[in-house]
């Protein structure tokens, strides 16, 4: 499974939640020498289909989430593809209650809403609910991958402002790198040294007047190092959605380690200048589980030499394997070779999703789910969870760290946390187990949120609740003769509107 670091960079939009929208520093810009005539874009035409995004959102309370949330807005970009499609970033249009599109040079505001949108790419396609002012209007087409050192310039509407912006920069990296809109996931990735702040996310970056990318994020730490969206990643995006929906990435499911080391090279028989990569750890249940194991070495896939620091040659450039399974769909097989105990072989693996990793994933435009008993408020863990309460408990943290390689996932669907305990006169003297892990109820070993909301509001009431929390001797003790009445006081106490959301 690909390493689920956090991403280097925050996305560039105006005050999004979860810290994806970034505060870049602006910085001035040294002026460039003109473009040579060849590679002028004919970018005055195309002004007019570059539009400016406006998003109020609604940002989920997963400290309080009976809570409807708290309201917000920002500013992107976004730009036209085809006949009332328009191409943008997903975390500028992320929790959106409304959009409003405006044109360039027009003050005129047009309601839009979102057709679909691909939170682990960080794209999004948009209509406007009247396509009538829009007509005439230029396509921007979608071009290939830049070449390094190549310049491209960047169109948008930066630092929120009215009017339309354009900077030049190089192509400075090309690499498989981290996307910071969900934290989770990585795809091909490119930097470039043009200015890109907050209000740039979603708007094209040209070359030849064609699209080599969408700006999405930057790095604070550096100055001018920008980050775009490039075009296999948007065409893989645009081919998903042609069957009327999203069905996201698929993964390889291992975790690859180089093989620079002369004495891990030597023990696994490979020559100074043999490809070949160490295969770590195979996921369970993922698409390799069953064809590869622990200590194969990874030679080719799909006919393609993986090197000793995993990488492949595409189109002239390097880059991490995981771009040959990044332009697959999942049912699509992908062709092994591997050295195993000293013989070489091939192996095929059929690819798909796999559903636990959402669990590292930011998720967007769903409801907290949560239930209540006696005061006490249950969530299932994840990493919205995980970011509004900062969990100190080690057992907690270990068992988000773990939840795929110990396959702790094939036991419990969820993983239920006590988030608070409200004061109550039924749970006084009852401390230190907020911020827990629930291990059982009633001595059944708890595996869901609805099956722990079950276990709390059973057909018939037993004289005592116990709840037993990981990692504490002494259990929670709840009257069954006064549960109800808890429940309802403190609800009644607290202003809690909603007793319980099993559905996101």
């Amino acid at each position: 499974m690909r390493n689920k670091s956090l991403a280097i960079g925050l996305a560039i939009a105006s005050a999004f939640s979860f810290g994806t929208a970034s505060a870049q520093q602006s910085h001035p810009l040294a002026p460039l020498a003109p473009l040579p005539d060849k590679v002028a874009p004919p970018v005055n035409g195309i002004y007019s289909s570059i539009v400016r995004i406006e998003a109020a959102t609604q940002v989920p309370n997963y400290r309080e989430p009976w809570k409807a949330g708290n309201f917000s807005g920002g500013i992107g970009t976004g730009f036209l593809i085809g006949p009332n499609k328009f191409l943008t970033n997903a975390h500028v249009v992320s929790n959106a209650r409304r959009l409003l599109i405006t044109v360039h040079g027009s003050p005129q505001k047009h309601p839009a809403r979102i057709v679909h949108i691909a939170h682990d790419c960080d794209l999004a396609l948009l209509e406007v609910e009247d396509f009538t002012p829009f007509k005439g209007m230029e396509f921007l087409e979608i071009g290939l991958v830049p070449k390094l050192e190549s310049q491209v310039r960047v169109i948008g509407y930066p630092v929120g402002g009215n009017r339309i912006s354009v900077t030049r920069g190089v192509v400075s990296r090309i690499d498989f790198s981290s996307y910071s809109h969900t934290r989770s996931d990585q795809h091909l990735i490119v930097q470039i040294d043009a200015a890109i702040n907050p209000g740039n996310s979603g708007g094209p970056v040209l070359q030849n007047g064609r699209v080599v990318g969408v700006a999405f994020q930057g790095l604070r730490s550096a100055d001018n190092t920008g980050y775009m969206i490039p075009t296999p990643v948007v065409k893989r995006f645009l081919t998903d959605i042609k069957d009327g929906q999203y069905d996201h990435y698929v993964d390889l499911g291992i975790s690859e380690f180089a093989l620079f080391n002369p004495a891990m090279r030597k023990k696994f028989g490979l020559g100074p200048n043999s490809p070949g990569v160490l295969v770590a750890a195979v996921t369970p249940d993922g698409p390799c589980d069953g064809v590869l194991e622990d200590n194969d070495i990874l030679t080719a896939i799909n006919g393609n030499a993986v090197d000793a620091a995993g990488n492949i040659l595409i189109d002239g450039e390097k880059v991490n394997l995981n771009e040959i399974v990044e332009r697959k769909f999942a049912g699509d097989q992908i062709k092994l070779q591997i050295i195993r105990n000293g013989e070489t072989m091939e192996k095929v693996a059929t690819l798909k999703p796999f559903p636990p990793a959402r669990m590292y994933a930011v998720q967007y435009g769903v409801n907290p789910r949560f239930t209540t008993f006696a005061g006490m408020v249950f969530q299932p863990l994840d990493r919205n969870l995980y970011a509004a309460h900062n969990f100190k408990n080690t057992r907690v943290r270990r068992l988000f760290a773990h939840y795929i390689d110990e396959e702790i996932f094939k036991e419990r669907k969820d993983i239920v946390i006590l988030t608070r305990m409200l004061s109550d006169p039924v749970t006084t003297h009852v401390s230190n187990h907020a911020g827990r892990a629930i291990e059982s109820i009633n001595g059944e070993k708890v595996t869901s949120l609805e099956q722990a909301h079950q276990l709390l509001h059973p057909t018939t009431t037993p004289e005592f609740f116990v709840i037993k929390c990981e990692g504490v001797e002494r259990p929670i003790i709840v009257p069954g003769n006064k549960a109800k009445e808890a429940s309802e006081r403190t609800m009644r106490n607290y202003g809690i509107s909603q007793a319980y959301r099993l559905e996101e």
